[in-house]
């Protein structure tokens, strides 16, 4: 049954992408007022990330046995630090195709005869970076308030403290950690029911984007395009190919098994779409719930690949549209400051624009905030590649680092992607 249902919804967002495609190109007008089902969808998705990615972190520490604290510690240095290698190889990979091909060259935009008035909420909240305040943002305020605003790392941070409550909790705990157990089996069954309008989001957001934006007006700006898309393959081909290869696996047969999600992510533009699904299926492939259950939440707020591609990439486009030259040291400025804000762009409501605008006012006085009008009109179409490298990263990553921590069943894994719709029962791993 499962094999029926992964090739059908398989074959189903395919399907309604294409259309999608198609139905944008020819009816535009009807096109831009399907945007609400792409909406809809991702918005379903997301009320359910929450609550999952709670139970299992909970459950997934509290069941951890002997030196969890020094276990948690050791496993959440070691996942910072492999973000920052991967982002950083990332940003270079941006930076090195932008400044070779050198989209923005020959363009001479003038900002003083254009109407920037589109970016100026992004520069009002885009205001200097701050380490500080993003340490305290973990943190939340009450204990409801995660749920209800769906902050990734402060859902995580609350889960790690009722995950050591309850492990040191006795026999009340261990029954409330099975109650938990409990829990997470309806949670994914209402994943999946959601899982089945994958299509009709796909095709809504599909058609309007191609109906809002139409792909004639990009010719001024194919060439941007076209270095971020050569930018993202680079670095999945040859970055994340050669990490997966380290771990013991093929990259072509990772991304076979999540296909499914692999193109709800392009569709939709959205990895939050998939995030539940993922935790399940990285249990399914024999990683172990505890380290799928930190690493896969703090890749999707700190391991944003396809956002630091495009950020290096942004601001060498922008520098060289506005005929500003940035020196060496301009350059590794602006990487360190990325290397902080590119973290936090995954808790900053308004996403990877706001965290571009915070990374030139941090920068000021090389290219100005205003310049972000350059990217509005090509922006949308780009965010399907960014959304689609981020989301091979945080598979990649939880995958890798499950095979640092001796936390995946090899030969289990092995089976699973020789054979991704083989019936398999939900993974319980501690």
């Amino acid at each position: 049954m499962q094999l029926k249902q992964s090739k059908k919804l398989y074959i189903q967002v395919l399907v309604a992408i294409s259309l999608g495609i198609v139905l944008g190109h020819f009816a535009p007008d009807l096109s831009v007022e399907l945007k609400p089902l792409g909406d809809l969808f991702i918005r379903m998705i997301k009320m359910m990330v929450a609550p999952i990615i709670f139970v299992t972190v909970t459950v997934g520490i509290a069941k951890a046995h002997g030196g969890t604290a020094v276990k948690l510690g050791r496993l959440g240095l070691k996942t910072i630090i492999y973000f920052e290698i991967v982002t950083t190889f990332a940003m270079v990979s941006g930076l090195a195709v932008g400044m070779i091909f050198k989209p923005g060259y020959g363009m001479n935009v003038d900002l003083a005869s254009m109407d920037t008035s589109a970016v100026a909420s992004y520069k009002t909240a885009g205001k200097p970076f701050s380490i500080v305040e993003f340490l305290i943002n973990i943190v939340p305020t009450s204990l409801i308030e995660p749920f209800y605003k769906g902050e990734i790392l402060q859902v995580m941070f609350l889960a790690v403290m009722v995950g050591f409550a309850l492990a040191l909790s006795g026999e009340a705990g261990k029954k409330l950690v099975e109650v938990l157990e409990w829990v997470t089996i309806p949670l994914f069954k209402i994943v999946g029911i959601v899982m089945q309008f994958a299509p009709v989001g796909a095709f809504g957001a599909m058609a309007f984007t191609i109906g809002k934006f139409g792909v004639g007006s990009l010719k001024s700006l194919g060439l941007l395009m076209g270095c971020f898309y050569l930018s993202c393959a680079i670095f999945i081909v040859v970055i994340l190919g050669g990490i997966t290869r380290l771990s013991g696996f093929s990259l072509w047969g990772v991304l076979k098994y999540f296909k499914d999600e692999a193109l709800i992510v392009f569709g939709c533009a959205s990895n939050e779409a998939v995030l539940p699904a993922l935790v399940d299926k990285m249990q399914r492939l024999g990683c172990k719930k505890s380290v799928v259950g930190l690493v896969l939440p703090m890749s999707y707020a700190m391991n944003l690949d396809g956002a630091c591609i495009y950020y290096t990439m942004a601001i060498a486009f922008m520098s060289q549209a506005l005929n500003i030259h940035l020196t060496w040291l301009d350059q590794m400025t602006i990487f360190g400051v990325l290397l902080l804000t590119s973290k936090g762009s995954a808790t900053v409501t308004g996403g990877g624009f706001i965290t571009l605008a915070a990374t030139l006012a941090t920068v000021a006085g090389k290219v100005p905030v205003e310049a972000m009008i350059l990217l509005l009109g090509v922006d949308r179409f780009i965010s399907e590649a960014r959304s689609f490298t981020n989301f091979c990263g945080n598979v990649v990553a939880t995958i890798a680092l499950s095979r640092m921590e001796g936390a995946i069943d090899l030969d289990h894994a092995r089976y699973v992607l020789a054979n991704p719709d083989a019936e398999l029962p939900f993974a319980q791993q501690a």
